[in-house]
């Protein structure tokens, strides 16, 4: 058993893919305990058989497709309409803005690199401060995996084998509070700041003339949502009606994508889906191997002989989860924790929905968590700041969405109340 950890470690060491380890390890398990290895195919070739994750491919061409259009671009523009005339009103306007693009990417990296070109100089134009505008612009880029269709989510759903329509309904008011909370504080500095002096007049025609320009783009979270709460849709037929939807709106209404890029923008996005699908087909044999060898149960009984309160065990959970959201990508954590974790909380009484969203808030805010949250080092590229300034300027950001956690976490209804 020493050797086996120590040729897994060594393999990790020497740069081998996440999928790899993962696999070894489940192979040298089953190995060990007599069991044909031929089991770790027989999960991989299982993934195959899941009808709901059509939705992740679907989904996140869907979103490569926003983002190679001038949708983000509308969006702002929009956005800006409807809320620039308050004071902190275009901080609003650039968390509603990431918050939506992130929910369709699925990746806070993308939303930095594709909007903090548009935002960043517009809130340093308006009168922000630049530190404000920093930490605004690094935290708000994974806001919005809570809100469907989020691909975390749907791989929440899969790994722990909840309902994903669910889980979307879920997410909603534990994802609009922490908009709203983030608002606040955007509206509190903006009174402060130079910006309230150059607020704008609200404008009807401004309005009216950016929701022409998005009139084609403004339906595309009412037919995921809609669909799915009414029951109109499954996950996965909402994921295919978003694709030839945008596809449509992209390429033939707005035509700023041509028919020729299609094919390329598919071929980046299946190589991003590839990647999580490899990852989770892997976690899948690796999962069967721990409950073989009653691991999960053996963690619960480890952790209720330490820890007796529901109280201390979620705390614990939220620090850990912080420290795995700033070491690992929210789709490896997902695939590697969730399948220990689930039993653990299920034995505290905790509801797994409840859990999703407590694990991908905390995941979100881990990517910009000092010193190693992976959106601090992306914004420090992009905006050519040092990392050390990124720090400070997104700690005033995290202590408003560490409280949010904690509401989130305690306050159970806020995310089970949509769902009777």
């Amino acid at each position: 058993m020493i050797l086996s950890g120590f040729a897994l470690l060594l393999i990790a060491l020497l740069g081998a893919p996440l999928f790899a380890v993962i696999l070894t390890s489940a192979f040298l398990g089953f190995a060990r305990g007599d069991v044909d290895p031929m089991v770790v195919a027989m999960e991989v070739y299982r993934i195959a058989d899941t009808p709901i994750l059509l939705a992740i491919p679907l989904f996140t061409f869907a979103g490569y497709l926003v983002g190679e259009s001038q949708a983000p671009k509308r969006l702002v523009r929009l956005t800006d309409a409807l809320f620039g005339w308050m004071p902190g009103g275009l901080a609003v306007v650039a968390l509603v803005t990431c918050a939506l693009f992130t929910a369709f990417t699925g990746a806070s990296g993308v939303t930095i690199v594709a909007l903090g070109a548009l935002l960043f100089p517009a809130l340093k134009d308006a009168g922000y401060r630049e530190n404000f505008s920093l930490g605004l612009i690094t935290t708000s880029g994974s806001l919005g995996l809570l809100f469907p269709p989020s691909v975390p989510l749907i791989l929440f759903g899969i790994v722990a084998e909840v309902s994903i329509d669910r889980l979307f309904i879920a997410g909603i008011l534990p994802g609009a509070l922490m908009v709203l909370l983030l608002s606040l504080m955007s509206l509190r500095e903006g009174a402060r700041s130079n910006a309230s002096r150059k607020r704008v007049t609200f404008s009807p025609r401004e309005a009216l003339s950016a929701l022409r320009t998005s009139i084609w783009e403004i339906p595309l979270p009412f037919i995921v949502l809609g669909g799915v709460y009414s029951g109109f849709f499954a996950v996965s037929e909402a994921a295919a009606v978003t694709v030839v939807y945008v596809l449509i709106v992209e390429v033939l209404v707005y035509r700023e994508i041509s028919v020729r890029q299609v094919p390329k923008i598919m071929r980046e996005s299946m190589v991003m889906v590839g990647g999580i699908l490899i990852i989770l087909g892997a976690s899948l044999a690796s999962t069967n191997y721990l409950i073989d060898a009653q691991v999960p149960e053996q963690l619960f009984a480890f952790v209720t002989t330490h820890i007796s309160s529901k109280l201390t065990f979620l705390i614990l959970l939220n620090l850990f989860l912080l420290v795995l959201g700033m070491m690992l990508d929210i789709f490896s954590a997902l695939v590697i924790v969730v399948p220990l974790i689930l039993p653990i909380a299920l034995g505290y009484g905790i509801d797994p929905i409840h859990l999703g969203i407590i694990f991908l808030a905390n995941m979100q805010i881990g990517y910009c968590t000092p010193p190693v949250g992976m959106n601090l080092f992306i914004a420090s590229y992009r905006f050519d700041k040092p990392v050390i300034q990124l720090y400070r300027a997104t700690l005033p950001f995290l202590a408003v969405l560490l409280l949010t956690v904690l509401i989130i976490t305690y306050v159970p209804w806020l995310t089970l109340v949509l769902l009777g």
